[in-house]
């Protein structure tokens, strides 16, 4: 087999990285004024928030990564996870910024186990997306090209994010910013997941000398 990778196949790949920088840079950038700003969560509560959620990114990343290296299936190593863990990730995106009829303290407590949901999620989809790169060919000329396309268009959609969250905010909730922030998270998780698509329905092989096992869409 070739160990050249078209164009086609190395944007297939980026693209995923594309889906997940859609939503999580918005969430990383926004999130914390949806809850502060618009939702006058106290600044304490939301900063402590973010901070036990990157204590937990410390236990759950490379917990990930050994359970996917040992998965075995038809599909291979890593792309089961990122196929089933696609569409949970953004409906708790979608929970995430959603307000629920309840007292401060029991939607604190609600924005805590969503945004912890959503943390956990997006490990079990980036975690094997990652290493999937390692798979698709052992080629190091070609693994570098792999990783650039992957940083653009990681970039680009972190950008696509963040520049169109706002507008969607101001078209889809008019004053009412907690609806606002809902319906414009619900739109971008929709791009995320066909962008996720291209990846999942791209052709994608992995090296014969690699653990990962050949996958067709």
């Amino acid at each position: 087999m070739s160990e050249v990778l078209s164009v086609k196949e190395k944007i297939g790949y980026g693209m995923g990285d594309a889906a997940s920088h859609i939503i999580f840079d918005n969430v990383m950038l926004l999130y914390d004024v949806f809850l502060h700003r618009y939702l006058w969560y106290p600044a304490g509560f939301v900063g402590t928030m973010f901070l036990l959620a990157r204590a937990l990114d410390a236990i759950s990343d490379p917990c990930m990564g050994l359970i996917a290296d040992r998965t075995r299936s038809r599909w291979g190593k890593f792309r089961p996870w990122i196929l089933f863990g696609a569409i949970p990730f953004g409906i708790v995106c979608v929970l995430a910024y959603t307000t629920p009829d309840l007292s401060l303290n029991g939607k604190m407590i609600y924005a805590a186990v969503t945004y912890t949901l959503l943390t956990l999620l997006y490990t079990v989809v980036n975690i094997p997306y990652c290493a999937l790169g390692g798979v698709i060919t052992n080629d190091p000329t070609q693994r570098i090209s792999l990783q650039s396309w992957r940083f653009v268009l990681a970039t680009a959609g972190g950008m696509l994010s963040t520049v169109l969250m706002m507008p969607l905010v101001k078209l889809i909730g008019g004053e009412d910013k907690a609806f606002g922030f809902q319906g414009g998270i619900a739109v971008l998780s929709v791009v995320a997941f066909l962008d996720a698509g291209v990846l999942l329905l791209h052709h994608q092989r992995a090296h014969p000398g690699a653990a990962e096992h050949h996958f067709h869409a």
